[in-house]
C-alpha cells in the first residue's frame, strides 16, 4: 500500500480542505446550479491570490475540480462495462433534460471558471516568484484544456470563456467544435513551450501527480487524433516516449498502489486513503464479499469478456469449447454454467426454468466452462472475476477466499460463494482496482488510495499505432501495437495484416487493454462505432451466458453527441441544441 507524502500541494488533505473552503466563499450557499457555482471574480481575486500560500490554494482548487462529476470509469458502463441498472443513455429514455448531461456540463465549466480565475490571479495579482508562477500558470492552462477537451468530446462545440466572469454573465453562444480544439491546442502548446514546466516527474519527486510537459504532449496528441492530423499526433506521441515514458513490466500489478508512479503513468488524479479524498473504485466495482460490503454498481459486459483472444492471438469462440453454443437461445445456455453436484431441489428448479438438463455434467460441468477461460489473454483474468475463479475478500476482519459459482450458495462444505447485491443473477464482476483481503489499509470503501489513471503510455502506444495505420504505415503500426501485446504475453499481430483488419484489431486491443479506465466510450464516439458495439439487436445488460435482463435501445445517430442541457439553454438563450435532441 502506498504512503503518499501529504505535506505537498494537491494531495495534502489540509490544503485541499482550505482550498475547498476558500472556493466555498465564492459560491452562493442557497443554490447549486451552474450560475451559482461559477466562482465570483471579486471574491477570488481579492482573497485567493494575495500571498504565495493563497496562490497554492487557488491552484489546488483547479486540480480539485478533477474529482467532481462523473468518475472516468463510469463512462465505460456504456461499452465494456454495464450498469447494474440501465441508464437513460442506454434504454432510450434520455432527453436534453436528463440530469447526467447538465451535471457534467456544470462540473466541467466549474473547472474552466476556476482555471480562468487562476490564470487571471497568477498573471495580475499573485506575488509568487516568477519561476514558480510560470509553472503554475502552465499547469492551470493544461487543466483548462482538459476540461474543454472533455466538453468537446461530449457536446462537440461549447461556449469559450477564457477570462473571469461575473456570475450573471454566462451568456455566450456556442463556439464550433474546431474552435474549441484550437483553444485546447493553444493552451497545451503554451504548456509545452513553458521552460519552467518539468518534462515529467520521477516517482521519487514530491510533485509527482502535477502536470508536466509529457502530459501536455499526450493530451495534444489525443486532440490531433480527433482532428485526424495523424502526423502531428505521431510527433507528439514520439515526444512522450522521448521524455521517458515506458510500459510497466507487469499488467496486473500496474494497477496496484505501489506501482501507480511508474513511468507508464502520464496523467492521473491523485487519491489518498482519507474520507473525501480517496477513490471509490472499491465501492462501485467491489462485491459484498470484498472489504466494505460494496454495491456492485458496475458489472462487466459479456461482450467485453468474449473479446479477449486466446494466448496464441486467435479469436475466442464459445463453439470451440461447447459445440452449438452460439446458435442456442441465450437463456438456455445457463445450463453450462451450473456448478457441479447440484442438489435434487436445484435440478428441479433448473428444469422448471426450461433448461435442458441432459446437457448438464454433474461432476464436470464447472471444468467444462472453466476450460473456456484458461488459455486466454492473461489480461482477462486480471480484469474480471470469471466463473469458478477465486477472489480473496473479507469475512469480517478475516481474509476469506470466495469463488464465483452458480447457483449461489452462501457456503457449502467450507467453500464460500462470492456474494453480491444481485445473487438471483449471475454476472461477470470487475477485479481490476478492487482491493483484496479484510484489511487493505483504507478507512472505508469510498476512501481508496488508488489513483484515477487518466492517461498512460499503453493508451498512447495504441493511439500511435492507430495514427500510423491511417497513414498507410501498417508495418510500423503493428510494431507499436505489439509492444502492448508483448507486455500482456499475447501472441503478436502478424506483420502481414491488412490496414482494415489492423484498424479493427487496434480498436479491439484498446477495448481489452484499457477496460475499466473510462477511455473506450470516447473512442466509440470518435470512431462512430457505438451503435455496432453496444446497440446491436438483442444487446442489453446481460448475464454471463447472454440472457438480457434489460435491453439497450438505439435512439438514433444523435447519441454520438450529448445534448446541450435544457436547463442551460433556459438560462442562456444564445445556446443552440445539437441535432436530434430537440425534445
Amino acid at each position: 500500500m502506498k504512503n503518499k507524502n501529504i505535506k505537498y500541494t494537491f494531495w495534502n488533505k489540509k490544503l485541499m480542505l482550505v482550498a475547498s473552503l476558500a472556493t466555498a466563499l465564492s459560491v452562493s450557499s442557497c443554490d447549486k446550479d451552474l450560475l451559482d457555482t461559477v466562482p465570483k471574480t471579486q471574491v477570488l481575486t481579492n482573497n485567493m491570490w494575495l500571498t504565495d500560500n493563497l496562490t497554492d490554494q487557488g491552484v489546488t482548487g483547479v486540480y480539485q475540480n478533477l474529482r467532481n462529476g462523473q468518475m472516468l470509469y463510469e463512462y465505460d458502463t456504456y461499452v465494456t462495462l454495464q450498469g447494474r441498472d440501465n441508464s437513460v443513455l442506454m434504454n432510450g429514455t434520455a432527453t436534453a433534460s436528463s440530469g447526467i448531461f447538465s451535471s457534467e456540463w456544470q462540473n466541467l465549466y466549474e473547472g474552466i471558471h476556476r482555471a480562468n480565475d487562476a490564470v487571471y490571479g497568477l498573471t495580475n495579482i499573485s506575488p509568487t516568484e516568477e519561476v514558480k508562477k510560470s509553472r503554475l500558470l502552465a499547469e492551470v492552462k493544461f487543466l483548462r484544456a482538459f476540461y474543454y477537451y472533455r466538453l468537446n468530446q461530449l457536446y462537440q462545440g461549447v461556449p469559450i470563456y477564457t477570462e473571469p466572469i461575473e456570475w450573471n454573465k454566462v451568456d455566450k453562444p456556442r463556439n464550433t467544435e474546431d474552435e474549441v480544439w484550437n483553444l485546447i491546442v493553444q493552451d497545451l502548446t503554451d504548456c509545452i513551450n513553458e521552460t519552467n514546466l518539468p518534462n515529467r516527474y520521477e516517482a521519487a519527486n514530491a510533485n509527482f501527480g502535477r502536470i508536466s510537459k509529457s502530459a501536455a504532449y499526450a493530451l495534444r496528441g489525443k486532440v490531433y487524433m480527433y482532428r485526424k492530423e495523424w502526423q502531428k499526433a505521431i510527433d507528439d506521441f514520439q515526444k512522450v516516449k522521448d521524455l521517458g515514458h515506458t510500459l510497466f513490466g507487469n499488467y496486473e500489478n500496474l494497477f496496484k498502489g505501489e506501482n501507480e508512479k511508474s513511468p507508464e503513468i502520464i496523467f492521473s488524479i491523485q487519491n489518498i486513503a482519507l474520507p473525501g479524498y480517496g477513490s471509490n473504485y472499491q465501492f462501485r466495482f467491489g462485491s459484498r464479499s470484498a472489504f466494505g460490503s460494496n454495491w456492485n454498481t458496475f458489472l462487466v459486459h459479456p461482450d467485453a469478456v468474449d473479446r479477449y483472444q486466446k494466448k496464441d492471438g486467435s479469436p475466442f469462440n464459445w463453439n470451440d469449447y461447447i459445440p452449438g453454443y452460439n446458435a442456442m437461445d441465450p437463456v438456455k445456455r445457463e445450463v453450462f454454467f451450473l456448478r457441479n453436484n447440484l442438489t435434487a431441489t436445484e435440478i428441479a428448479n433448473m428444469t422448471k426454468k426450461g433448461l435442458d438438463m441432459s446437457l448438464y455434467l454433474p461432476t464436470s460441468n464447472e471444468q467444462r466452462v472453466m476450460a473456456a477461460y484458461v488459455d486466454r489473454d492473461p489480461r482477462l483474468s486480471s480484469n474480471v472475476i470469471l466463473p469458478y475463479s477465486t477472489f480473496v475478500g473479507a469475512n469480517g476482519a478475516t481474509d476469506q477466499v470466495f469463488t464465483s459459482r452458480w447457483p449461489y450458495r452462501q457456503e457449502f462444505g467450507g467453500v464460500f460463494d462470492l456474494r453480491t447485491d444481485i445473487v438471483p443473477n449471475f454476472y461477470y464482476y470487475p477485479r481490476k482496482f478492487v482491493y483484496t483481503g479484510a484489511n487493505p489499509g483504507i478507512p472505508n470503501r469510498e476512501a481508496g488510495a488508488y489513483d484515477y489513471i487518466v492517461i498512460r503510455y499503453a493508451d498512447i502506444l495504441l493511439l500511435w499505432a492507430e495514427a500510423l495505420n491511417e497513414l498507410h504505415k501498417s508495418g510500423e503500426a503493428v510494431i507499436k501495437a505489439n509492444e502492448v501485446r508483448t507486455r500482456a504475453n499475447v501472441q503478436p499481430i502478424s506483420l502481414g495484416i491488412g490496414e482494415d483488419d489492423l484498424r479493427k484489431e487496434i480498436r479491439d486491443e484498446r477495448r481489452r487493454e484499457l477496460m475499466c479506465e473510462g477511455v473506450i466510450y470516447f473512442d466509440e464516439l470518435r470512431w462512430k462505432t457505438l451503435k455496432e458495439t453496444s446497440f446491436y439487436a438483442g444487446n442489453g445488460i446481460k448475464e454471463v451466458w447472454g440472457r438480457v435482463n434489460s435491453p439497450y435501445t438505439w435512439g438514433g445517430d444523435h447519441l454520438f453527441t450529448w445534448p446541450v442541457p435544457q436547463l442551460e439553454r433556459e438560462r442562456n438563450t444564445n445556446l443552440t441544441q445539437n441535432p436530434g435532441w430537440d425534445n
